[in-house]
C-alpha cells in the first residue's frame, strides 16, 4: 500500500471513529431518529453531484430498488440504532461492538448466500461472538463512564443489543449488495443508499423532531457527521476498495475503535477499562479470523 493510500486508510478511521463522538453530541439533543436522518440527508446532499459521474445515474435508475433497500438495511436503521446507543453507553464500547461488522456480515453471506466459512474462518466466528458475550456480560466501563445516575440498569444492555442489532443490519445489507448490486458503480449505491436512507427516515425524523430549541453545537456534530464521517468517509472508502482491494480496505475496521476510545476519553471523558481492552482484542482477533485476513492451521 502507497504511503498515499496509507493516508487515506487512516484518515478513513479518524473519520469512522469521530462519528461516534459527534453521534452522541447529536442524539443527545435531537434525539435517535432525528439524528440519523440528518446525518443521511447531509451525506445525500453532499453526494448527489456524483450523479453526474459517467454512468452514475444510469447505474441508479437501472437498480434503484435494491439499491435504496440497501440504504435502509445499511444507513438507515443502523444510524438510528447506534444514535440511541451512544447515548447510553461510552462511544468507545459502541467502537468495540462495531467492529463485529465483517464478522456479522459473514455469519450472514452463510446463512443467506451459502458462502461456508471454513474451519479457521468458523473457529474466528467462535471466538469473536465469545468476545461480545463476555464484554456484555462484564458491561465493561458502563459503570464507570460518567454516565447519568439516572440511566435505568437495564439500559445499557438494550443499548449493547441496538450495536449488534446494527451490525446485523450492516451483514444483511452487505449480502444483499453482493446479491442484486455486483457491477453496480460504487458511487450509485453509495449516492443512492443515502438518498433512500433519507426517504426512509423523513417522516420518523419529522414525527420526532425535538421540540425544544437545540444549540448550534449539536447543529454543527451533525454537519460533521453528515459531510465528513458519512459522505467524504464513502469516497473515501470506495476509492480504498478500487486501488487496494476489498478485504484490505475492509481492515479499517479494526482502527475504528482505537480513534473512537481516544475521542471519547478525550472529548466525553470516558473511562477506558482493562476489561474492555481485552475483550476488545478477542473480537479483533476472531474477526480478523472470520474474515480470513490469518488462518488457523492445524498440525497433522
Amino acid at each position: 500500500m502507497s504511503i498515499t493510500l496509507l493516508g487515506e486508510f487512516v484518515l478513513l478511521a479518524a473519520l469512522w471513529g469521530a462519528s461516534f463522538l459527534f453521534m452522541r453530541l447529536g442524539a443527545a439533543e435531537f434525539g435517535a431518529i432525528p439524528t440519523a436522518g440528518l446525518r443521511v440527508g447531509l451525506a445525500a446532499l453532499f453526494l448527489l453531484p456524483t450523479l453526474l459521474v459517467r454512468g452514475v445515474w444510469t447505474d441508479l435508475r437501472r437498480h434503484a430498488r435494491p439499491i435504496l433497500l440497501v440504504g435502509l438495511l445499511n444507513s438507515a436503521m443502523p444510524f438510528a440504532l447506534f444514535a440511541f446507543a451512544v447515548v447510553h453507553i461510552p462511544t468507545g464500547l459502541t467502537a468495540i461492538l462495531n467492529a463485529t461488522v465483517p464478522m456479522t456480515g459473514a455469519l450472514v453471506a452463510w446463512l443467506w448466500l451459502g458462502e461456508r466459512p471454513g474451519a479457521s474462518r468458523t473457529l474466528g466466528l467462535v471466538i469473536g461472538f465469545a468476545g461480545v458475550a463476555l464484554l456484555v456480560m462484564g458491561k465493561s466501563g458502563v459503570d464507570a463512564s460518567g454516565l447519568s445516575m439516572d440511566t435505568p440498569s437495564t439500559m445499557p444492555l438494550i443499548a449493547m443489543g441496538a450495536v449488534m442489532a446494527a451490525t446485523l443490519c450492516y451483514g444483511i445489507g452487505a449480502s444483499c449488495a453482493r446479491k442484486y448490486l455486483q457491477g453496480v458503480h460504487p458511487l450509485a449505491t453509495a449516492t443512492g443508499s443515502q438518498i433512500g436512507a433519507t426517504l426512509g427516515l423523513a417522516l420518523p425524523m419529522a414525527w420526532f423532531w425535538p421540540s425544544a430549541p437545540v444549540s448550534a453545537g449539536a447543529w454543527w456534530a451533525m454537519v460533521a457527521v453528515g459531510l465528513l464521517c458519512t459522505a467524504l468517509a464513502y469516497i473515501l472508502f470506495f476509492h480504498l476498495i478500487e486501488q487496494a482491494g476489498a478485504s484490505k480496505a475492509l481492515t479499517v475496521t479494526f482502527m475504528i475503535p482505537v480513534f473512537a476510545l481516544f475521542y471519547g476519553a478525550a472529548f466525553l471523558q470516558e473511562t477506558i477499562t482493562a476489561w474492555m481492552l481485552g475483550c476488545g482484542v478477542i473480537i479483533v482477533c476472531g474477526t480478523a479470523l472470520s474474515m480470513g485476513l490469518v488462518r488457523w492451521q492445524r498440525n497433522h
